[in-house]
This record gives structure tokens, sequence and C-alpha cells, in this order.
């Protein structure tokens, strides 16, 4: 259902996701499909304020202590929560105690803003995600549970077949390129009751398959660029996101950058 009603405040908590990693911008920084919901939001409503708690890499544990308190604190009309998903790929993830997280996250938010958004995570289709993916689909099924509870809105990116496509990830494979985002902001968008600009579930024109070895230099390139110091990280413990600050740590007025 569509509605009129101006939001006029958002948050957003998570890990790169949210962030808006791998939409990368001439100047070196993210942009992502937050920061484009926020100048979609600002153009409809002055004095539009607009804070991204997100940072890369983040578990849900670090989540809950870092940014639900002070988005909650933010009383913000609109918060998107999204996380969990870095811990379903670790080598061990306790299913049980990231379930429990996500649901402390969720009792403290809810209440605390106008609208709680979450979302069920899109899922790059590929070999490398397959041993993940039964730990990925009891998270988001969690999901779900929640929302029902605490009268949260859904996003369903994981049931959009066209996100699965890899032309929509970066070459790191684990982040959404600049269209992916654009998607997403528009699913965020539409999810909140407002006017569709498009259909964001709308498939990729056919792929044109790429020569066999094309396909394997891009798959050494991955292994070594990005899959080799991936396992790295999670093997000892470390994050992409360590010591990086919030994207957007204060609830201030956003200004529609220029075209």
């Amino acid at each position: 259902m569509e509605t009129t009603a101006n939001h006029t405040s958002l948050v957003t908590v998570g890990d790169s996701f949210t962030e808006g990693m791998s939409d990368l911008m001439p100047d070196g920084s993210y942009r992502g499909w937050a920061d484009l919901l926020a100048t979609r939001l600002a153009a409809r409503t002055p004095g539009f304020r607009y804070a991204n708690l997100a940072v890369r890499g983040k578990l849900i544990r670090q989540i809950v202590d870092e940014q639900v308190g002070p988005a909650a604190a933010m009383r913000a009309d609109v918060v998107t929560l999204v996380g969990g998903l870095n811990d379903t790929l670790r080598p061990r993830c306790d299913l049980g105690r990231v379930r429990a997280l996500l649901e402390e996250a969720v009792e403290r938010l809810a209440p605390s803003c106008g609208q709680l958004v979450l979302m069920r995570s899109p899922g790059r289709r590929g070999p490398v995600m397959e041993r993940f993916r039964p730990r990925m689909e009891a998270l988001l099924s969690y999901v779900d549970e929640l929302a029902a509870r605490h009268g949260a809105l859904v996003v369903d990116l994981y049931g959009a077949e066209v996100l699965g496509d890899p032309r929509l990830w970066d070459v790191d494979r684990l982040h959404l390129t600049g269209e992916g985002h654009r998607r997403v902001s528009e699913a965020v968008w539409q999810t909140l009751g407002l006017p569709p600009e498009e259909d964001w579930r709308a498939p990729l024109p056919p792929a044109v398959p790429a020569p066999w070895l094309a396909r394997r230099r891009g798959d050494l390139r991955f292994a070594r660029e990005h899959l080799g110091p991936w396992i790295g990280r999670r093997l000892t413990g470390r994050s992409s996101g360590d010591g990086l600050p919030a994207k957007r740590p204060e609830l201030l007025p956003y200004e529609v950058p220029a075209p």
C-alpha cells in the first residue's frame, strides 16, 4: 500500500552491506543503498536527518554493543537493522547466540522508532556461498519471526532472484555493485509504502558467457586478492572494520548531493 507520509529521519544499523560496500565513489568513499534512500527521502522532506552507524565487518555482538544503543537514543522515524550475516560466514557459528543477540537488538530498537525495517539479506549464487547457505537461511527465517512479533517491516532481498545474479556483485563476490545497491534502495523505498519508480526485481538482460580463460583468470584474481585475505581474517579473528568509525555517527540534517 502506498503512503504519502513524509519520513523526517532515518538511522541505519549494520555492517558492510549498510555501509555501502562496494558502491565506490570517485573520492574513494562508499555510497550504498542507505545513502541513496536518504537522498530520496530528503528530497521529499525539508529538514530530513540521517545517521548511518554501520561499519564493515561487524558481528552481531558488536552491532548490539556499539550501534543499537545510540540508534535507539536517536528516536528516528525509520530505523533499519541488518546484521548477523558475518557471523554465519565464520568457521564456527553459534546460531543460537546470533539469534538471541538479533532478538535483543530488535527488542531495543522497535519501541524507540516510528518504524523498524529488517531485511532478508541477498545471497550471491556461486560455490563459495553454498556451504554457508543453510546457516544464512536459518537466520533469515528468524528475521521473519522477529518482524511478526515486533511489528517490523521485512524487505525480502533474498527472495529476489535478480539479486543472486553475479553481475550485481563486486569482484570480491561479497558486496553488491552500485546497481545492486540502487535496487536495494528501491526495495526499501517500496517497503515503506512510497510510490515505486521501477521494478527492482526485474531480471538483467541475458548474460554473454565469458571465455573459459577469462573466467579462470577471474577466479585466480578473486582467490588471491579477496578470498585468501578474507579466510585469513576469519581464522585470526580480525575484521576489515577494526578501528574504523561509523559512517555517519550523528543524526544530522542531510543535504541532497549535487547530481
